[in-house]
């Protein structure tokens, strides 16, 4: 099976094979999918392979070479069916992979998990999170070094399959709009629609910015500048089986 094969059957697995909604979702042209998958069968760049690899937990290896499986670890990644609280680091316990520990106690390496109403102000520039509104309090080495301010649950199913219903996402708020990363999964407080999670992408209306869904079913849409309150970064994100 060519590498085309494999992309196709990744397109089919996430997309039901909609080719123009996967090309929109990794940031390409839907020329440039088509020119892999279709009649042309071409052979896809390093570019577009390492755009590929950052919607999904999907394994690369596989789709270069056929080997392995689709997805890293043998599956999709999965919604959150458990509470965060859960997740044990008993040592008589399968250790999480993310060596997760809850703490009491708020240190400069603990990361709150607050509620949506909690983090609605981040947009101010006075914001802090105050103790009455921390659910709990969690120390990720692994997230350590990512400037990461507060996690929340996610909400809706728009970012499917690379975020779920129920998944903990950690955001590193953006003071600067210089440093917004294109196409990369963003918390953003907006004046009409609160918080929203989106990819964020340069729009041909220099007053608005390119909201992009994950999830095929959702289209892009332009969203004013004006409309938006603040950002954040989505630095990383909590799975559980």
């Amino acid at each position: 099976m060519s590498v085309n094969n494999r992309l196709e059957q990744l397109i089919k697995a996430l997309y039901k094979g909609n080719k123009s909604a996967f090309a929109s979702a990794i940031g390409v042209a839907p020329s440039v999918i088509e020119n892999i998958v279709g009649k042309r069968q071409g052979k896809p760049s390093f570019d577009v392979v390492e755009k590929i690899s950052s919607i999904a937990e999907i394994n690369i290896e596989w789709l270069v070479t056929g080997t392995g499986d689709m997805f890293k670890q043998n599956k999709k990644p999965r919604c959150i069916t458990a509470p965060i609280k859960s997740i044990s680091t008993n040592k008589s316990s399968k250790p999480s992979s993310l060596a997760l520990e809850e703490t009491s106690q708020r240190t400069s390496d603990a990361i709150p998990l607050v509620s949506e109403m909690a983090v609605g102000g981040f947009a101010n520039e006075h914001f802090s999170i105050q103790e009455a509104d921390v659910l709990a309090y969690y120390i990720i080495p692994k997230f350590r070094n990512l400037g990461v301010d507060f996690m929340i649950e996610l909400t809706g199913d728009s970012m499917i399959p690379r975020l779920f219903p129920g998944d903990i996402i950690a955001c590193s708020i953006i003071r600067n709009a210089s440093f917004i990363q294109w196409n990369k999964p963003h918390l953003i407080a907006t004046r009409e629609q609160g918080l929203i999670v989106k990819r964020l992408r340069k729009s041909l209306n220099d007053d608005c910015l390119l909201a992009v869904s994950d999830n095929a079913d959702y289209d892009p849409f332009d969203l004013p500048k004006d409309e938006i309150l603040a950002l954040a970064r989505v630095v990383g994100v909590i799975h559980l089986e």
